[in-house]
């Protein structure tokens, strides 16, 4: 079984946002969409809802007890399934934690680079940031001097790291743990690229049991599910309680049997996954190496996008001349930190060959 080998001719004919935002001979390497087929049992699952005509709403907890299931499979991880709220996706999630866990005015902190939502989410806050340290990892002391100075309500952490790739380690998240509670912070985790890091990867509240935090997360982004919504508000009743329960009618009834499905049924296909998207980032800094050695890449721990600096290239502007010039479209490290002018992200869930041509691409528009 191979993931990744989806022809280009019929990625093409998708309709989603990466294949329908840019022009048609722009090769899309950017938003965080798989270039797969979907696991057979979800599929299966899906399509057998439609022939019985199984359209209605989700009354039972089938979602929360999969991934219940999972984490104690994947990483040890046991939670009361009660802890658990349904939520439509990752995002609305972490915007109805900033609504609940804070006040107009608040502060809310960051770790830039990061997912351009984690600033979005924050509206009507302000935000204050410990910036990632330039290995990619967490700055624990930033962080404690931005509790210390600005006193946020409210941190969102990413975990895995987006754009970064860092999987933080049960001892950096016990030492966020430990901060946020000696200053009084509520940590909202967003673990949405957790099951592709495998045991890699620590939940926040499996580092600190008893901690003022929530874990959001769902299976959507790692089986690349994202047109199926659903996703999980996990953490303690005190908090949960302070979260509107309308947000729970939001999630899709297809959303929540396709999740629970991948949780349940997809792990070989995760696996597999897992493994061709390693193999893709060496062969994405091997490929570097031998067509545009100007620059380097070192493989990240988690998520399946490298983040890359293009400094050496000596461009204004690199992503927009990539797409301008080279005709292969990335993110734009701006959206992640408006200093990361100098970075893009690429997104190496796709084929080789796409990866090749991708690099290709870049490698002509400079020479």
């Amino acid at each position: 079984m191979t993931i990744f080998n989806v022809p280009l001719d019929e990625l093409r004919q998708r309709g989603s946002i990466k294949w329908r935002r840019f022009e048609p001979d722009v090769l899309p390497m950017f938003v965080a969409e798989m270039d797969a087929e979907i696991a057979v049992a979800v599929r299966d699952r899906i399509e057998r809802a439609i022939l019985d005509s199984d359209t209605g709403y989700p009354e039972l907890p089938e979602y929360q007890e999969a991934m219940a299931d999972y984490a104690q499979w994947q990483w040890g991880w046991q939670f009361d399934t009660e802890d658990a709220m349904l939520v439509a996706d990752v995002v609305t999630g972490m915007r109805e934690a900033v609504l609940a866990f804070t006040e107009p005015g608040d502060r809310v902190l960051i770790n830039p680079p990061v997912y351009p939502p984690f600033r979005s989410v924050s509206r009507g806050r302000e935000l204050v940031t410990a910036p990632m340290l330039e290995n990619g990892r967490l700055d624990l002391a930033a962080i404690e001097a931005a509790f210390v100075e600005h006193r946020p309500a409210l941190y969102l952490l990413c975990s895995p790291h987006n754009p970064t790739g860092a999987v933080h380690t049960v001892e950096e998240l016990r030492a966020v743990a430990a901060l946020a509670d000696a200053h009084g912070v509520i940590v909202a985790s967003n673990e949405i690229h957790a099951p592709l890091a495998g045991t890699r990867h620590t939940p926040y509240l499996q580092a600190a049991p008893g901690a003022r935090a929530v874990i959001i997360t769902s299976a959507s982004k790692c089986w690349n599910l994202a047109a199926l919504k659903a996703a999980l508000i996990i953490g303690p009743a005190e908090l949960r309680g302070r979260i509107n329960p309308v947000v729970s009618d939001s999630a899709s009834y297809f959303g929540i049997l396709a999740h629970t499905t991948a949780l349940r049924e997809g792990r070989e296909w995760l696996a597999q996954a897992s493994q061709e998207i390693d193999a893709n980032k060496v062969f994405f800094a091997e490929e570097l190496a031998r067509q545009l050695p100007q620059l380097s890449y070192t493989p990240s721990e988690g998520t399946y996008l490298a983040w890359l600096d293009c400094s050496p290239l000596g461009l204004e502007h690199p992503g927009r001349h990539f797409h301008e010039v080279g005709r292969v479209r990335f993110n734009f490290g701006t959206d992640f930190s408006p200093e990361s002018t100098q970075f893009v992200r690429v997104n190496l869930a796709s084929s080789r060959e796409i990866i090749t041509e991708g690099i290709r691409r870049m490698a002509s528009s400079i020479n």
